[in-house]
């Protein structure tokens, strides 16, 4: 190794100890009412499912109560946070149709003690089909969210929805449960592809079913800093939704690549990369920026 290689390591490394410093000395402040996100992209391959865990993982570990309803029907959701989702297990599927209730399906996660999560199985491919005959279909998931947390013995400071890469009634559900969508967005090519369509579909919603639905958060995710169009995607987001883009990306990691094929989040399967940090930093993030807005509004 030379030198330079030596001295660029090293600040690599002193760079990852202020970083981690400065999480430790400043914790989040943790929401008055609950949260509810829905994660979404219509595209897919931009690391949405990932980034629902992780957060939800990061905000847990920062003092936060979180659920994760995992209301895709591949389940992965799911896997990364440990808990079953089987064929028979009680999950999303049987509360959208008003066989069980949500309290009957939530789990604890393996990944943290203050971490739960309302799976998905496999039957859930099939609730599309289902739900068209049914009452109330696009309020199914907001009326059962809202009696659970009512009746919760603990409350939830986060509610992360992870809903599949198509517009149908299962995503039409999240964004009708949910007061806030936020968008990752990979710094590759077509990185905006699908993106109006995305917020069409938004706007739709909200004049229709969920007025206080608004997109709040904008995840820049896959960043290569050594590339010059990892660069110039992230500067044509802040362009386009300066206040909802995050300072914090998440880098391309091997880590967080590896983590959901053993079952787990990023911060537990390697909780010293650089990932499980850039996740952490974006979940501090997202807690400061809502608590500096109450701050505004209270002015």
């Amino acid at each position: 190794m030379t030198d330079n290689e030596r001295a660029l390591v090293a600040d690599h490394l002193a760079d990852k100890v202020r970083r981690r410093r400065k999480l430790e000395t400043h914790p989040s402040p943790l929401p008055d009412h609950t949260r509810i996100i829905t994660v979404s992209n219509q595209k897919g391959g931009v690391g949405k499912t990932t980034t629902t865990v992780n957060l939800a993982s990061a905000l847990a570990r920062r003092g936060a109560n979180v659920l994760v309803i995992d209301l895709d029907p591949q389940g992965n959701a799911s896997t990364a946070l440990g808990v079953s989702h089987r064929p028979g297990v009680t999950s999303i599927y049987e509360v959208l149709l008003g066989d069980h209730t949500m309290a009957e399906a939530v789990q604890p996660s393996t990944d943290h003690e203050r971490l739960f999560c309302v799976p998905s199985t496999i039957n859930l491919a099939g609730a599309e089909i289902e739900l068209v005959s049914l009452v109330a279909r696009e309020q199914r998931l907001r009326t059962e969210l809202q009696t659970y947390l009512a009746e919760a013995e603990q409350p939830y400071h986060y509610v992360f929805i992870d809903c599949p890469p198509s517009l149908g009634l299962l995503t039409v559900n999240a964004f009708v449960a949910a007061n806030e969508v936020l968008i990752p967005i990979q710094c590759e090519y077509y990185a905006l592809e699908g993106l109006s369509q995305l917020l069409g579909n938004i706007q739709l919603i909200q004049k229709h079913l969920n007025p206080t639905l608004r997109v709040s958060t904008i995840l820049l995710t896959m960043f290569d800093s050594r590339t010059n169009l990892a660069h110039e995607v992230a500067n044509e987001v802040r362009e386009h939704f300066p206040s909802e883009t995050l300072s914090a990306v998440i880098p391309r990691s091997v880590r967080v690549s590896e983590a959901p094929s053993y079952g787990q989040t990023v911060h537990a399967y390697d909780a010293a990369s650089i990932g499980a940090l850039a996740y952490l930093e974006a979940a501090a993030e997202i807690a400061e920026k809502a608590s500096a807005s109450r701050a505004g509004e209270g002015a």
